[in-house]
């Protein structure tokens, strides 16, 4: 199993630096992040292919932003987030398709995003008109011989697989970010491979606890201080046959962060070599 961890892409400028930092922390698979589609040019997918290869770092995914506003909470998320607001959703279905023909150049198959607040009830007006324009993206991708992934998070397991079953495509799947159910307050991520774990092709390794207000999400924390059983999602994981990319994500900056990234790593690997190697 490869342990990585997020690498954010604004622009060229800096890259090289963030590469470099990698290689000297002994990474060699990262996620590639990136909110900029006015950076996703042929020039700098050259640039960026040359310096991966320069620093031999494998990208397991690309994840794809979109423009328009958004707000990570229960209310103002919900008119904001992904591809379920009608407002912005030709906008982004046109972000998603260009952020995947980027990926596309670096050799990248697997293109992520955050969706938005699936509607729950599949008679919300919303939900048709949300997988039609999923499966329009899902189409552009699999053009491209790639993968669609749905980052978990704000909508139930259920509601996602329910996504998955109106839109039909065979390029579907999931980043399980094992936070993300729990700062939502939508599920705990070992339970949730029960309902999709099929569809998982990657996820993010991150901790947290549940929502204490209906306005905020959780709190995130180190991996290990939180409410995420690990030990059971990577037995659930391992009985599901997962053997691939972990992507160690903690949303805070500052050097804290490099060292609570490695301390996860450490924590993760102990746990992997227990299941996976015992």
């Amino acid at each position: 199993m490869n342990i990585g961890t997020c690498v954010s892409f604004f622009s060229m400028e800096g890259m090289e630096e963030k590469l470099a930092a990698l290689m000297k922390n002994n990474f060699s698979f990262c996620q590639l992040i990136s909110w900029c589609p006015d950076a996703w040019t042929d020039e700098n997918a050259a640039s960026l292919k040359a310096l991966l290869e320069k620093y031999g770092v494998t990208v397991s995914a690309f994840w794809c932003g979109w423009e328009g506003p958004c707000e990570w909470n229960f209310y103002a998320g919900q008119l904001t987030l992904g591809l379920v607001p009608p407002e912005y959703r030709a906008t982004r279905i046109r972000n998603l398709c260009n952020g995947a023909d980027f990926a596309m150049k670096l050799g990248i198959t697997d293109v992520i995003t955050h969706m938005g607040f699936i509607p729950e009830n599949p008679y919300d007006p919303n939900f048709g008109g949300f997988c039609v324009a999923v499966k329009q993206v899902a189409a552009h991708l699999k053009a491209n011989g790639q993968y669609l992934l749905f980052e978990t998070g704000q909508e139930t397991p259920v509601a996602m697989l329910r996504c998955f079953e109106t839109v039909g495509c065979d390029n579907l799947g999931i980043n399980l970010d094992t936070a993300n159910l729990i700062l939502y307050g939508k599920a705990n991520p070992a339970d949730a491979l029960d309902v999709f774990g099929k569809y998982v092709r990657n996820l993010h390794a991150k901790d947290g606890c549940y929502p204490t207000n209906g306005h905020d999400l959780g709190c995130e924390t180190r991996i290990g201080e939180g409410k995420v059983d690990f030990k059971r999602v990577f037995q659930k994981l391992h009985d599901l046959g997962y053997n691939s990319h972990v992507t160690i994500e903690r949303e805070i900056s500052g050097d804290r962060q490099l060292s609570d990234i490695l301390d996860a790593r450490e924590y993760l690997q102990n746990i992997i070599n227990e299941i996976y190697n015992g």
